[in-house]
């Protein structure tokens, strides 16, 4: 199938901003730049790229400028807060709308979870995300992506299990939900209290269709209750938009047959705010060894980690043929270069030959969108939408991702909220007395049009907005 794509003047924020055929493409063409890697290229001549670093980066940023260069282009960077005007108040916007006149690109790694998108919004050039607290890390995800079928040949079908802190590792998130578009099985292996993020799993299972199974009988069984104790699998469906209903037994087979790749992770000690939590975390984390991969389960299983490692990942793998690890952050630079080159247009339309089930695959589902100001807000506290220096010009916005029950989504940083009550702008009769809110979980839920929906956390909020409570409120 042979698939155009024009990528120019576009950002990549979260990895579903990326069609499976546009990622199929960045991959390809990440082979045309490692040939080219050690020559003189111009692709990029003239262009800048402004690369923005606001937390600890060696590979990233390094990488993203290395790329740059061997582009042909040139640099600017910022690598502290605290030399920027942004210690001084100075609101990410308007970083956003400075930068983008001094450069043709950005590439930014910030603390907080949706400073990217912000930047996006308002830089008016292309912006691509390093790196927003523990939400995504797209770029690595392409990286993780090609290492797979360098070294695998494919991506759909295969077992791969994601190990250590998966309540943190941004690079885990985005990773899970390439991996289920592109037809693998997950596996998740947590340490204990790093457990994927609900928000994430929910993902999975609503935007592409797969199913989570979580019978803990089945999964303790799955490697004969000896060795790879999972929490959770999650399996993708045969066909696009066909849930996958595999019997327990088959399930324990498909683990039996062994784990195609195993993706490590540190812990993230940076995004605990109590030391004494972290101590204990630390204790019971999971480490990966040799004697680990002396199981038959991991004969053929790649060693694949981000980087950097801390305790969790063995230095006597490094010399096991099936370690991955650095060969995945050399490929970063070509990876990096296509992508660069692609969103400034400097490469033009592409054609490449992909396979037919990832020509058109796009996870982002159309929902409809929630920004009234009704007094709702995000639940993450390190989203960029509650940090004081950005309420000032961007409010708090959501999709709305189930009805029933009611569960909206931030657009920033993707952590979900359960509101309780609801009501309508367009009363009965436009008549004071019928000014009612209801409970969220009321059938009213279903007559109310999306474009009237008014949604409150708490009564106290309805009722400031001079809301009564109706009939269909519990406990009234």
């Amino acid at each position: 199938m042979i698939f155009k794509m024009n990528l120019a003047n576009r950002s990549l924020i979260t990895i579903d901003d990326l069609s499976n055929g546009e990622i199929e493409t960045i991959l390809f063409l990440a082979d045309e730049m490692a040939a080219l890697i050690n020559d003189q290229c111009e692709v990029c001549r003239g262009k800048i790229m402004a690369s923005l670093f606001f937390e600890p980066s060696t590979r990233t940023r390094l990488s993203f400028e290395t790329a740059m260069l061997r582009l042909g282009g040139h640099v600017v960077s910022a690598v502290d807060i605290g030399a920027t005007s942004l210690a001084k108040g100075e609101s990410i916007a308007d970083m956003a709308r400075v930068v983008g006149s001094y450069a043709d690109i950005v590439v930014i790694r910030h603390p907080w979870e949706g400073a990217a998108k912000v930047v996006a919004d308002y830089a008016g050039i292309p912006v691509i995300n390093a790196g927003d607290g523990s939400h995504e890390h797209p770029t690595q995800t392409l990286c993780d992506l090609y290492t797979l079928k360098k070294e695998k040949q494919t991506i759909k079908g295969l077992k791969v299990a994601l190990w250590g802190d998966l309540k943190n590792g941004r690079t885990i998130h985005s990773l899970a939900y390439a991996l289920a578009r592109f037809g693998a099985t997950i596996l998740f292996r947590p340490s204990p209290g790093l457990e994927m993020p609900e928000y994430a799993l929910r993902k999975l299972t609503t935007e592409y269709e797969g199913k989570l199974e979580r019978d803990a009988e089945t999964l303790k069984h799955a490697f004969q209750g000896r060795l790879f104790p999972v929490d959770a699998m999650y399996i993708t469906p045969s066909h696009p938009h066909q849930l996958a209903m595999m019997p327990d037994i088959s399930i324990q087979i498909e683990l039996k047959t062994g784990v195609d790749a195993l993706y490590v992770t540190r812990f993230q000690r940076e995004r605990l705010t109590a030391p004494p939590e972290a101590q204990e975390i630390k204790k019971d984390y999971l480490v990966v060894d040799r004697k680990l991969f002396k199981e038959k389960e991991f004969k053929r299983a790649l060693v694949m980690h981000p980087l950097p490692r801390v305790d969790e990942l063995a230095y006597e793998m490094d010399a096991d043929p099936r370690s991955m690890y650095f060969k995945q952050a050399a490929r970063g630079v070509p990876v990096r270069m296509a992508l660069i080159a692609l969103l400034l247009g400097t490469l033009g339309t592409k054609e490449v030959t992909i396979p037919k089930e990832n020509e058109s695959f796009v996870a982002r589902k159309d929902y409809p969108i929630y920004k009234r100001d009704s007094g709702v807000k995000c639940p993450n506290p390190i989203c960029v939408s509650n940090q004081e220096t950005e309420a000032r010009y961007i409010k708090p916005e959501f999709t709305i991702v189930s009805f029933e029950p009611l569960i909206l989504r931030c657009v920033y940083c993707e952590h979900e909220l359960y509101p309780k009550y609801i009501a309508s702008s367009d009363w009965h009769e436009g008549r004071l007395e019928n000014k009612k809110y209801h409970s969220a979980d009321s059938h009213l839920i279903r007559k109310i049009k999306p474009a009237n929906l008014i949604i409150f956390a708490a009564e106290n909020e309805a009722q400031a907005r001079g809301f009564k409570p109706s009939k269909y409120v519990t406990g009234h």
